[in-house]
């Protein structure tokens, strides 16, 4: 009876091979080759007993049919996703010797050579697994030759490489950038074309507009990147250079000023420069040797006119730009000297009521003797020491002099002593300022100030104490 049973599982095992597998089969057969209506394959002539098939080789059979289907589902999941990354673009002999293998395994599978099938799918489902493994390269070298194409401003070739890229990795970031740039290369290269054109033209500011409509297209565009920053360099280079010429455009008019602020405009335009920090240099230089030649024609104009305190300022002014100047020093220490010297004889002359007191005389003698050392002695000096000899000569000369008093105060001159009490009295003095003093017991001293002149005459001078002092009582 167990016998029979086994014999009964096997029977149903051969009858679901033979007739539901084969419905499974059509659900994953490869659309390789159009499938014809056949009719249905009559069974092979057998060599076996007329009893047929045994029920074990039907199991056999029905294994290896198994095996090729599972194999056919792996090959057809894989050309699935293949043809998805548009295989046929960058594998198409390898990927149609796969799909080649995979019809001869249809092939063998019509005839139910089971195994053969299998094998012949396997191959194909090798190499289908060959070429997903070569996804990552493909990706790699199509981004490269992508990039490539790029630098060599091959528009086409740089969209088809970027395109490729983003078949076989769809959504990748860098492949979409890299298309997009791709797409806007053609404007970028024209609007640099004009960019050239316009900058050998001269007109440097549309060519930098040009430029920048470049980067704006692409900003990664090395080439567009380099001509905006040589263009807007030659642009600061020309400005810069405009404003240096007018600097020395200015300086070979004679106008310092301007010349050094136009080098420092162009030194602002470029801190820095060794060009403008000379040139301001060299004219500050040039600025400071015209002011010293001025100063000191000023000055040498005001010594021989004479004018010591303005040739003192002219001598200052030449040593505020350079204090070691030999000239500058040499001649600030005569000028000063001969102020000094115009100055005292001058106050000599403007007040010779002063030489009545003797020391003051002397030394009007002793400045006079100076001026009259003086060689070559201009005319105002000359007129000043006529003039000073004069006056001493007239100091020397007395005026008769009437002091009238009350015979009751006790007068004093100073310069002279005392002249006791009289009525009237006549003195002899020198010119010059006087003072007298009369004091009185019981009366209010007085002070009387008066001037000898030098015209030999001089009015009266009283000295009398006539205001009496009232005694307050104590209590």
């Amino acid at each position: 009876m167990l016998v029979w049973a086994m014999m009964g599982v096997l029977g149903l095992l051969a009858l679901a091979v033979i007739f539901v597998l084969p419905s499974v089969v059509e659900r994953y057969e490869l659309p390789f080759t159009p499938k014809p209506e056949v009719a249905e394959i009559a069974a092979p002539v057998s060599t076996a007993p007329a009893t047929g098939v045994s029920p074990f080789e039907e199991a056999q059979r029905a294994r290896a049919r198994q095996e090729a289907q599972e194999v056919l589902a792996s090959l057809l999941e894989k050309q699935e996703a293949l043809e998805g990354l548009a295989v046929s673009q960058w594998a198409e002999l390898r990927y149609q010797a796969a799909l080649e293998a995979a019809r001869q395994g249809d092939e063998a599978y019509r005839t139910q050579a089971f195994d053969e099938a299998t094998r012949r799918y396997r191959a194909a489902d090798d190499g289908l697994t060959a070429l997903q493994g070569q996804i990552p390269k493909v990706y790699s070298d199509a981004m490269q030759q992508a990039r490539q194409a790029l630098q060599n401003g091959d528009a086409e070739t740089a969209s088809s490489k970027f395109t490729l890229a983003l078949a076989v990795q769809p959504g990748d970031a860098d492949a979409q950038a890299g298309l997009k740039r791709a797409q806007a290369l053609s404007p970028v290269l024209g609007l640099l074309d004009e960019a050239e054109d316009l900058r050998a033209a001269g007109n440097l500011n549309e060519a930098l507009s040009r430029a920048q409509q470049a980067v704006a297209l692409d900003g990664a565009h090395a080439g567009a990147q380099t001509l905006v920053r040589d263009l807007r360099t030659q642009i600061a280079d020309n400005a810069f250079t405009a404003v240096m010429s007018e600097g020395f455009t200015a300086l070979q008019a004679g106008d310092s000023e301007a010349a050094i602020a136009k080098f420092e405009q162009a030194l602002r335009m470029r801190p820095g420069s060794t060009q403008a920090e000379e040139a301001i240099t060299q004219t500050r230089d040039q600025l400071a040797v015209a002011q010293i030649n001025a100063n000191r024609s000023s000055a040498e104009a005001f010594v021989t006119a004479e004018q010591w305190e303005d040739a003192v300022k002219a001598y200052d002014a030449a040593l505020a730009i350079d204090a070691n100047l030999v000239f500058a020093l040499e001649g600030r220490d005569y000028a000063g000297k001969r102020l000094q010297l115009d100055r005292l004889l001058q106050s000599a002359i403007d007040q010779p009521e002063r030489l009545s007191d003797t020391a003051v005389y002397e030394q009007a003698v002793q400045i006079y003797y100076t001026g009259r050392n003086i060689a070559d002695a201009g005319p105002r000096l000359q007129g000043q020491l006529d003039s000073l000899e004069n006056v001493l000569n007239r100091a020397q000369v007395p005026v008769e002099v009437t002091l009238t008093s009350d015979n009751v105060t006790e007068v004093t001159l100073y310069q002279v002593g005392v002249l006791g009490k009289f009525s009237q009295q006549v003195v002899s003095l020198k010119p010059g300022k006087y003072v007298a003093v009369g004091t009185r017991p019981g009366y209010r001293d007085v002070r009387t100030e008066f001037e000898v002149g030098f015209d030999n005459r001089s009015a009266p001078v009283t000295v009398a104490c006539t205001e009496e002092i009232v005694a307050v009582n104590r209590r």
